[in-house]
């Protein structure tokens, strides 16, 4: 696990702290904070998010709507993207690129989607920083319900650029 500058350390204690996360979101991802949508987890390593099925989440099929789940299953890679760009000596830029998308069972429930692949977000940040040209990687995240059942899953690709 990578230790965290100072400003990264305090994106995470923002990101994690709930006051600060609706504040975010409100400003931030509106449609995000009406769907209910919260980080639960942050390292430099992984970023879990959640997304709940209620009425305003729903489709016409009784589940959550793709475009939710693509909403929370982009929050768990974008904190991941954030965070490895806090702090440097220069601003990195960031912009998703490409998105695929499996949906696998109905969402029927609660879902979490974990992203595991916060290593390749910080390198590809430290490449773009030392190579002074945009850098992309793609990062995967996983949708669950509580019963461990695998309803989803993103790639989202996120290039990097340095500001100029």
């Amino acid at each position: 696990m990578k230790t965290l500058n100072t400003k990264q350390h305090l994106f995470h204690k923002n990101m994690t702290n709930p006051f600060y996360f609706w504040i975010f979101l409100l400003f931030n991802v509106p449609a995000g904070f009406i769907a209910g949508m919260r980080l639960k987890e942050l390292s430099s390593s992984k970023a879990a998010t959640t997304i709940p099925f209620k009425f305003l989440n729903k489709n016409p099929f009784q589940s959550i709507y793709f475009a939710v789940q693509s909403m929370a299953a982009e929050l768990s890679t974008a904190s991941l993207a954030l965070l490895a760009t806090k702090g440097n000596n220069s601003q990195v830029l960031t912009i998703i690129v490409g998105m695929k998308a499996e949906f696998l069972k109905k969402a029927i429930g609660k879902v979490t989607f974990l992203c595991e692949e916060g290593e390749k977000a910080f390198e590809a940040v430290e490449a773009c920083m030392k190579t002074k040209t945009q850098i992309t990687t793609t990062l995967k995240t996983t949708g669950y319900m509580k019963d461990g059942t695998i309803v989803s899953i993103f790639y989202f690709t996120w290039a990097f650029k340095e500001k100029k």
